[in-house]
């Protein structure tokens, strides 16, 4: 298999690499080279969402790997400098998606290392990432908006200045209902986030373009009391209720 190229080249890349019983071998194995491969995908992923090439692919190389690395070995697997990975590791750790294993030495003399692992299943990283990006992003820019539909409408009585209050009370309405969707999601413990995915996973496309029907027809205040209702009733009442709709079919 051909190596992919580093993620960020600091001169050659050490060819040294941890193996599963902890000895070091000179080559890496086709299953190295997977890992790899996705971890320089999962870096130009990061990229376009924003996120540092090398911070994304040191999460991505983390994700396939079976066991925690210290940055040694993190860095000589992606050909990655020591200020280079470190920094990656460390906006990693911000995100809340890596998190740090216990101290082990990594095959080189001196103190024990700090090694690093992905900080719990896929769903929890996701909520991390999707929590700090509401934090950086819509959190700050709502009361941005405010401010300036607040200076829009003492701007005047003229056609521009109405204009303009429209667009930024539109554009309000969406970013406050947006985050407040996210911020939903993210409060949701990871296992009841899976369940959420899962369901909607499996639901087949005639019944969602019948739910989507539903919810176009039914005043939105309707809507609202159906699913406080729903939400009142016990899982015994739930499971009582469904049985009732299938015999009114």
């Amino acid at each position: 298999m051909t190596r992919p190229t580093p993620v960020v080249p600091s001169g050659r890349a050490e060819s040294h690499l941890l193996t599963s019983g902890g000895m070091y071998s000179t080559e890496p194995s086709d299953v190295e080279e997977i890992r790899r491969t996705f971890a320089a995908a999962w870096g130009a992923m990061g990229a376009a969402w924003g996120v540092a090439p090398s911070t994304a692919a040191v999460q991505g190389y983390l994700l396939v790997h079976p066991q925690p690395l210290t940055e040694p070995e993190i860095r000589r697997a992606l050909g990655l400098s020591h200020r280079a990975t470190s920094v990656a590791l460390r906006q990693c750790e911000e995100w809340g998606v890596l998190e740090r294993a216990e101290p082990r030495r990594s095959g080189q003399r001196g103190p024990a290392a700090i090694a690093y692992a992905v900080a719990g299943d896929h769903w929890q990283w996701f909520r991390s990432v999707a929590s700090a990006r509401r934090e950086r992003e819509t959190a700050p820019l709502i009361p941005a908006i405010e401010r300036c539909v607040q200076l829009a409408e003492a701007a005047g009585r003229s056609d521009e200045a109405a204009d303009l209050t429209t667009r930024l009370r539109g554009l309000l309405r969406f970013v406050q209902l947006f985050d407040r969707g996210v911020a939903d999601v993210v409060r949701a413990e990871p296992r009841d986030i899976e369940r959420l995915f899962e369901v909607i996973g499996r639901v087949d496309d005639a019944t969602v373009n019948r739910l989507w029907r539903l919810l176009d027809e039914m005043p939105p205040d309707q809507v609202l009391d159906g699913i406080k209702a729903v939400s009142r009733l016990s899982p015994k009442s739930a499971q009582r209720m469904l049985r009732l709709t299938r015999f009114l079919r």
